[in-house]
């Protein structure tokens, strides 16, 4: 008997190291609540479960995961008033079942069980639950976890102490994943912030940008801003480094442009070169890759100027390629910025494509590969999308990056600014 204890025991101990190890494995928050409830179900027994992420600090994210639940299932559990539901009496913070959670080993049993509670649970076909607490000391609740049996059942005492030793360490990973997600919502709210919250409307000319910011902020950039002569001022740009420096550098940088183009937007040139000088002066540890275009769309003509920049992308019915733009070096990085400017000369029904080297770098290849993938991709926008500048720029980024913005360098910014000439 006490060897198939002892037995019993390297069992349960080399299952929670196995469950342990591939949560400790995942990297983001959706991706360990799944774990946590995979996990939790093979523990206790059940085929079927969701987890409520609600922080007690109330500065959330807020989110519902269910395993084995449909969003619709999801919704309907979310109709059966918290008060009678387990993993809400957790959440209220009315436990009653102490620290090893709530067991409901047959709902239908109950005489208590809420009219709403009872039909969900006969739609929904789970006959049994068990919930248990996510918290920590130090963070308090996080939430709750409920599993589902399809019969009248509920874990046994050593499946109970199980998932309880589980949860606890998953509660410190979920801490960990938490404050993660925090931060990089936070750079993400600040840099969407400090970019043109809407795009000027400016007659022969239609615009559209996208824009993804990598896990820990950077500072890529765009700019449409109205000039005087009915022109238009067209911006992107990057700022080395990551984080929130680079995000403030960022602002800094595209705040002093808008005042540069207005002054003298008809030279590009001028506006990068002092741009330039400003960066030098001001920051000189930090360097940055700038675009700038005089846009006048009655003449359909973009005057570019660029420093350490990706050529604009032409892409039309009869022709997509690159603009010829000469080699330049980034600002910040010479004593004396200056570089020749070119012409864009447009056809009605013609879009420039301006983008950010994050775009490029997302997609794992080298250099000539990425251009000649970019390429393959804005040649390939089908002929209905390319009236609209906003089409075009999501189906680029859907060939480019076939997995979304997160794929290959996900800590890459990403920028798209498309400009249709009418």
């Amino acid at each position: 008997m006490l060897q198939d204890r002892l037995a019993g025991w390297v069992s349960d101990l080399t299952t929670l190291h196995e469950l342990t190890e591939r949560l400790a494995r995942t990297a983001a928050l959706d991706e360990a609540l799944q774990e946590l409830l995979r996990a939790g179900a093979a523990l206790v027994g059940a085929r079927r479960g969701l987890v409520v992420l609600e922080p007690g600090d109330g500065l959330g994210p807020d989110t519902t995961i269910g395993l084995g639940l449909a969003r619709a299932d999801l919704g309907h559990i979310e109709t059966v008033p918290r008060s009678a539901l387990s993993y809400g009496r957790i959440l209220e913070g009315t436990l009653p079942g102490g620290e090893d959670g709530i067991a409901e080993p047959d709902l239908f049993a109950e005489e208590k069980l809420d009219p709403r509670h009872r039909e969900v649970a006969a739609r929904l076909g789970y006959a049994a639950s068990y919930a248990l607490p996510l918290s920590t000391e130090t963070a308090g609740r996080l939430g709750a976890a409920v599993w589902l049996y399809d019969e009248p059942a509920e874990p046994s005492e050593r499946q109970r102490h199980l998932v309880g030793l589980y949860s606890r360490y998953a509660a410190e990973h979920l801490v960990r994943l938490l404050e993660l997600e925090r931060t990089r919502s936070s750079m993400a709210t600040m840099s969407d912030e400090l970019l043109p919250s809407r795009l000027p409307r400016v007659a022969g000319v239609q615009l559209a940008a996208r824009h993804g910011t990598g896990p820990r902020g950077g500072g890529d950039w765009y700019d449409a801003l109205p000039l005087p002569d009915a022109a238009l001022g067209l911006a992107v740009g990057s700022v080395t480094g990551s984080g929130p420096s680079a995000v403030a550098a960022m602002g800094r940088l595209r705040a002093s442009l808008r005042a540069y183009a207005v002054m003298e937007g008809e030279d590009p040139v001028a506006v990068l070169s002092d741009l330039e000088l400003l960066l030098r002066l001001t920051e000189p540890a930090r360097s940055a890759t700038a675009l700038f275009g005089y846009c006048e769309p009655a003449a359909r003509k973009i005057t570019l100027a660029g420093a350490g920049h990706s050529p604009p992308l032409l892409i039309g019915q009869r022709r997509t390629e690159f603009a010829e733009t000469s080699v330049s070096a980034p600002l910040g990085m010479l004593a004396c910025w200056e570089a020749p400017s070119l012409e864009i000369l447009a056809e009605p029904g013609e879009t420039v494509l301006l983008y950010t080297d994050g775009l490029l770098h997302r997609t794992g290849e080298t250099t000539d590969r990425a251009f000649a993938r970019l390429h393959a991709a804005a040649a390939g926008v089908p002929r209905a999308l390319r009236r609209d500048p906003g089409a075009i720029a999501d189906h680029v980024l859907r060939s480019l990056l076939p997995d979304g913005l997160d794929a290959a360098d996900g800590a890459e910014d990403v920028v798209l600014l498309a400009v249709r000439f009418e």
